[in-house]
């Protein structure tokens, strides 16, 4: 199993006919889903585990599930989200849609449709994906100018050679994966595979998860049988990390304790043990003290993990780094992109600095990559960052004239300047109304294939659509 190739899904449903022939026909296809019946077990799947697409009813049994994605959207970044409805609450569906769903299907809709949609989400999130996330994606990436953050950055400095288990918790998308990989490429380690398990992802049955952990001997048949190894083996001498260590079962617990106090391991089928030489990093959001109190968490398990315990602190306790993250974020997502001019203006940046960031960096990734895909000119504003605010009225964070970061504003500015740039934003709103309408009619009006011609969700071709006054077919 290739733990960054996989499929995952996140089924919100409470028909339990439904959600049982989905989560049969979509593992049948190799896509790994997680099946809750509520918006409150809904809420607490998403919180800690993070798919290639959310699939929600609207109508659950203790919230609605609009209410329960306009809550968690702003932690939920770019994950595709699709909304299923009966005939009657397509209306609906539409309205979230405006609001930053990506798609919906309309009750009863073929396995096939849906397969289709998450298929073309993978494949979007695999060409944002950041094409430098091994060593150097993690050790250049900035943000350690607060003194939170220069704490911890020592503390990696001086845990990084040693072997000892490290725990890393703090906030969902506080950045703990970062942190789990700037320890290995910090070490001796640095060459050696760095092998991620989501153990929220592990299948619910334990043979099954113990092939896809510890790996299996004695596959096929006769002469043709093999070993296949598991994330345990393929770590070698390198770095085991597990992400979302809370979700591991019970009986999984047992065999990492071992792993960890023996260093050995057991494939499925295999008679002897193997040696395990990997450093184990693990990460959570949850509090495991409070977890072994109520025994879902082993007690030993946990005293063996915090040998070392690093804390992440959330971006909102981090205020001296919120300038240079997005500045680096902005760098990283316009890259590739023939714009390579785009900055803050001063009152986009005011509005960062505000912001209580729920999300935490990847809240923060999220809103500069689609500020800056749509943004009118090259300077980002607060109303670039934070559309829903001019949709409800909101005023901004701060008021404050735009200017590139690191260049002084001039009261003296001329008119000729202030129509230069109304040129530039009125050029680019033509040139952009116009490859939308192109790509919209070699695909006969059907909003979904152009926006995947275009490389963008549904809900974001359609507000880009009504901001640049063209009208679906």
């Amino acid at each position: 199993m290739n733990q960054e190739a996989a499929l995952s899904v996140a089924l919100i449903e409470d028909d339990a006919v439904l959600g049982r022939s989905l989560v049969q026909r979509l593992r049948l296809a190799g896509v790994a889903t997680h099946w809750v019946r509520s918006a409150a077990e809904g809420e607490a799947l998403l919180r800690r585990h993070r798919p290639t697409m959310v699939l929600c009813d609207i109508r659950l049994p203790d919230e609605s599930g609009e209410a329960l994605i306009a809550r968690l959207m702003p932690e939920l970044g770019t994950t595709p989200v699709v909304v299923m409805t009966a005939y009657g609450g397509i209306e609906q569906a539409v309205r979230l849609m405006r609001l930053g769903v990506d798609d919906y299907l309309a009750k009863p809709f073929p396995v096939q449709q849906l397969l289709h949609k998450l298929s073309g989400f993978a494949e979007l999130q695999r060409a944002r994906a950041d094409p430098e996330a091994g060593a150097a994606g993690a050790q250049g990436m900035p943000g350690w100018r607060s003194p939170p953050m220069r704490a911890l950055h020592s503390l990696l400095g001086r845990t990084a050679e040693t072997g000892v288990p490290v725990l890393i918790t703090g906030e969902s998308g506080a950045g703990k994966g970062y942190m789990a990989r700037m320890l290995h490429d910090m070490g001796s380690r640095a060459q050696e595979p760095f092998v991620v398990v989501d153990c929220a992802a592990l299948p619910a049955e334990l043979a099954q998860a113990e092939a896809v952990l510890l790996g299996q001997e004695g596959v096929g048949q006769g002469s043709a049988a093999e070993e296949v190894p598991g994330l345990v083996g393929q770590a070698g001498a390198g770095t085991l990390f597990l992400d979302e260590i809370a979700e591991l079962s019970t009986a999984l617990q047992a065999r990492l304790l071992r792993l960890v106090e023996e260093q050995v391991f057991l494939p499925v089928g295999a008679r002897r043990p193997r040696p395990f030489r990997a450093r184990i990093v693990a990460a959570t959001h949850a509090d495991l003290r409070s977890m072994t109190t109520r025994s879902s968490f082993r007690q030993d398990l946990w005293f063996r993990l915090s040998v070392l315990d690093l804390i992440v602190p959330p971006l909102r306790d981090r205020p001296e780094d919120i300038d240079e993250l997005a500045c680096y974020f902005l760098r990283r997502v316009t890259g590739g992109r023939a714009e390579t001019s785009f900055n803050f203006a001063a009152d986009g940046l005011a509005a960062l600095r505000a912001h209580s960031w729920p999300g935490n960096l990847r809240e923060l990734r999220n809103r500069i990559e689609r500020a800056a895909l749509f943004a009118a000119t090259s300077q980002i504003g607060a109303a670039d960052l934070f559309p829903e605010r001019s949709r409800s009225g909101e005023p901004p964070d701060a008021a404050a004239g735009p200017h590139p970061v690191g260049q002084p504003t001039s009261s003296n500015s001329s008119d000729s300047t202030e129509e230069g740039r109304q040129s530039l934003a009125e050029a680019r709103d033509l040139a952009e109304r116009q490859h939308i309408s192109l790509v919209l009619a070699e695909h006969g009006g059907r909003l979904g294939d152009a926006a995947r011609a275009l490389g963008v969700s549904r809900t974001t071709l359609w507000d880009r659509m009504r901001r640049l006054g063209l009208k679906a077919r």
